[in-house]
């Protein structure tokens, strides 16, 4: 086995009594196209803020490369070289597609670097435009994008940055089948020379793309492994198919994931 680039320890988060993570271990290994899933309030999110300098957890380690994240701040690490996206992508609109990738680029340069720099499109950031099939679209303004094309610009602009862990928070959400299906080919791509993580809610997308899924309930791993072992677990049965129906019925997105998981 090969040692964790991601290493997550006893990682537990309260917020005002509300114990949103309790007692999370996690690897995440180099290469993994790994997926979280897990109806809203399992945790997910507060996971990958916790990795992010986002939220500070109230006990645990978080180690990336063995070198410990607690208590960093968001641009620490970054440049240690972890990049997220969120829920909604945030792009500048008035930039263009290729002046939002290489602004973003420009974010591990040093001055004399930034000083040196020729005008006309760079080469990483061609490959970049290139990778995320954003040639074409590389003069638009990003405010005229599609909800799709924005993903994928945020995306590209993660990649810009060189990090060798992504942070996916539902890259698909909203997107067509046609969309979702070119996402997936991208970050099966992407996972060839980087880690990925993505937060999903789509079982459809996850079957098909993930090479490893981790179950999060109630702040906890409730199992993890590849998807056809998960959907076969009893305990991820009884919880989404059994359970979960009679003593949680209040939570409204337990109904949804029971649909995929089973």
């Amino acid at each position: 086995m090969t040692t964790p680039l991601l290493e997550i320890r006893g990682l537990s988060v309260v917020f005002d009594g509300f114990r949103a993570i309790d007692g999370i271990d996690l690897d995440v290994r180099p290469g993994e196209l790994r997926f979280l899933i897990g109806p809203n309030g399992a945790g997910k999110t507060t996971l990958i803020d916790v990795v992010t300098g986002l939220t500070r957890p109230t006990a645990g380690t978080v180690r990336f490369e063995g070198r410990d994240l607690v208590g960093k701040r968001e641009h620490q690490v970054v440049r240690l070289g972890i990049g997220r996206t969120f829920q909604t992508a945030v792009v500048f609109e008035e930039l263009t597609v290729e002046e939002n990738v290489d602004l973003a680029a420009t974010f591990r340069m040093r001055l004399p670097a930034l000083l040196r720099r020729r005008k006309g499109r760079s080469a990483a950031v061609a490959a970049v435009l290139d990778r995320a099939g954003l040639v074409d679209l590389a003069e638009h303004p990003a405010g005229v994008l599609s909800h799709g094309q924005r993903q994928w610009l945020e995306i590209a602009m993660l990649l810009a940055q060189e990090p060798r862990l992504l942070l996916l928070d539902e890259p698909v959400a909203g997107m067509s089948r046609d969309e979702r299906q070119r996402t997936g080919a991208l970050l099966a791509e992407i996972a060839r020379d980087r880690t990925v993580v993505v937060v999903e809610h789509d079982m459809e997308f996850v079957r098909a793309y993930a090479s490893s899924v981790t179950v999060l309930h109630e702040g906890r791993v409730l199992t993890e492994g590849d998807m056809a072992s998960v959907q076969a677990d009893p305990k991820v049965r009884e919880v989404y198919l059994g359970r979960a129906r009679d003593t949680r019925a209040a939570e409204p997105v337990a109904e949804p994931v029971a649909e995929g998981v089973g």
